[in-house]
């Protein structure tokens, strides 16, 4: 089997296995995410087969929906790729970078783990939360957890530990500071921080309305 028939495999097994997903995180933010990956890899001296694997298995089994559970993504990544007879090593890498790619991980002080690989998917994904995509898929995800739009009583907590961010039930704006906000500058690629300079600063435009929309526009 070539590397082509494995991602091939890959893109419908995860896109069988994510038809019911929440919609911010369905087949077709894994899709983006797989395209801006290629992008980004374009530029970068990097294994693209294993970029290739990474941003498709990403978010197979996210924690969010699992009860915070965040060992059923690699582990099931794990199993799938060995049916498909992928290379040991390259297995051990794909699932190092699922293990530790997502923001949350950032916020935990004993992540360790880091390659060019993971480096591109990470942009990858990051990029997927920013811009009018971003936006769109903030407020999906906080109306189907039922979230109020807007607190201005409830402060954005900018000091968070990762299991105060897993744990966190804030307003959905609260997150653009929490989170979307802060991901333009902990972009790791050249191609990466370009574009989300671009997204950044679109979303920051949003907010600007949003808030004089929400005061009485005059």
């Amino acid at each position: 089997m070539t590397n082509d028939d494995i991602i091939d495999n890959t893109k419908s097994f995860v896109k069988k296995t994510l038809e019911n997903a929440e919609g911010g995180h369905d087949w077709f933010h894994t899709l983006r995410v797989f395209n801006n990956a290629n992008l980004i890899a374009e530029s970068e001296h990097v294994n693209v087969f294993v970029v290739k694997l990474s941003a498709l298995l990403h978010d197979i089994a996210d924690s969010k929906f699992h009860d915070g559970d965040d060992t059923i993504g690699p582990k099931i990544a794990r199993e799938f790729l060995f049916k498909q007879n992928v290379d040991s090593v390259i297995i051990e890498h794909v699932v190092k970078i699922i293990e530790n790619m997502s923001f949350n991980k950032s916020l935990d002080t004993d992540s360790k783990f880091t390659s060019k690989e993971m480096e591109v998917v990470q942009d990858a994904d990051k990029l997927d939360a920013l811009g009018a995509i971003g936006i769109a898929r903030c407020f999906n995800y906080g109306g189907f957890k039922n979230r109020a739009l807007y607190n201005p009583d409830i402060k954005p907590n900018l000091n968070m530990t990762r299991a105060e961010y897993k744990k966190s039930e804030a307003p959905t704006i609260n997150h653009f500071y929490e989170k979307l906000l802060l991901l333009k500058d902990g972009m790791n690629t050249k191609t990466g921080k370009r574009i989300a300079k671009k997204r950044h600063a679109y979303m920051e435009g949003f907010l600007d309305q949003f808030y004089q929309e929400w005061d009485g526009e005059k």
